[in-house]
């Protein structure tokens, strides 16, 4: 158990005062039996003429904020606080059935996982990269293949922190040997879903302690999830090779990166008034 502070800014800023549209933020961390919210605070100024919360199809919270009159800056600002319980076992309770690959999920899971299964880049390539994970006999332990996967891309890729927006192709990042957390991500859920495993998209925050080795802090992180029947979605981060939740911090989950961004909204103005966007972020221990 651990409690920790994320502190994540964003300072939009414009050459000349611009009318803001509706923005909405995927800022506040989702409870669970492994995460619990302390204390939350966001500022936004200029003040919003109206905040709301909502949740959206997969459950997250999304804050919604609408705007009356110019600026020529928008800056948000989000401080949690929480208690982090680790949950890192050696070995998941996968049910038999699933303990070895390939495996069927039931008929009970199977309509829920659709999507979760369909794969959003049909590549030959990545679905080639994928069959070397497997052992060379007739059966692969599921964890095994999964552990092997996320080892693999931290060992073969280089990481590379991208601040413009969109995720590569996984066929560039294989192609390239490098990418960003999201990238990374994508590639581990394009290539699992390539051999039946039920996988979605994770975004959160990384604690990354001092001389830990760990990449991704400083901005927002990205990692995956995958089904595995008897134990639910588990946590595999290929850019740090993390498998379950340590130093993660999921925030909003979904099929695809676009469906999580953490901060979008609009703006109009004379054509080139943006001059650009500035994001930090921040995961310390909390002095309680």
């Amino acid at each position: 158990m651990s409690f920790l502070t994320v502190h994540h800014t964003t300072t939009y800023r414009y050459a000349e005062p611009v009318r803001l549209g509706e923005h909405r933020m995927m800022f506040r961390p989702r409870e669970s039996h492994d995460l619990r919210l302390l204390r939350t605070d966001l500022q936004i100024s200029p003040r919003p003429a109206n905040l709301r919360w909502l949740h959206d199809p997969f459950d997250n919270s999304v804050a919604v904020a609408t705007f009356e009159g110019t600026t020529s800056e928008l800056r948000f600002e989000s401080t949690v606080t929480l208690e982090h319980f680790e949950n890192t076992v050696p070995e998941y309770p996968l049910e038999e059935y699933a303990r070895s690959y390939p495996f069927r999920y039931s008929d009970e899971d199977f309509p829920s996982l659709m999507r979760a299964l369909a794969p959003h880049y049909p590549n030959g390539a990545v679905s080639q990269w994928a069959l070397r994970f497997l052992a060379p006999s007739e059966t692969t332990g599921t964890m095994q293949m999964l552990r092997a996967m996320t080892r693999g891309i931290r060992e073969e890729f280089e990481y590379t922190r991208r601040d413009e927006k969109g995720v590569q192709t996984p066929d560039e990042t294989l192609r390239t040997h490098r990418g960003s957390c999201r990238d990374f991500a994508v590639l581990m859920m394009e290539a699992s879903r390539s051999l039946g495993v039920a996988t979605r998209f994770v975004s959160g925050y990384i604690y990354t302690p001092s001389a830990s080795g760990m990449a991704g802090g400083g901005a927002t992180h990205a990692w995956m999830q995958a089904y595995l029947p008897g134990a639910g979605w588990i946590d595999f981060d290929p850019t740090n090779s993390i498998i379950g939740n340590r130093n993660l911090i999921r925030v909003a989950v979904a099929w695809t990166p676009e469906q999580v961004l953490p901060l979008w909204g609009t703006y109009s103005g004379p054509k080139g008034s943006f001059l650009g966007m500035d994001v930090d972020v921040s995961v310390t221990e909390a002095a309680l």
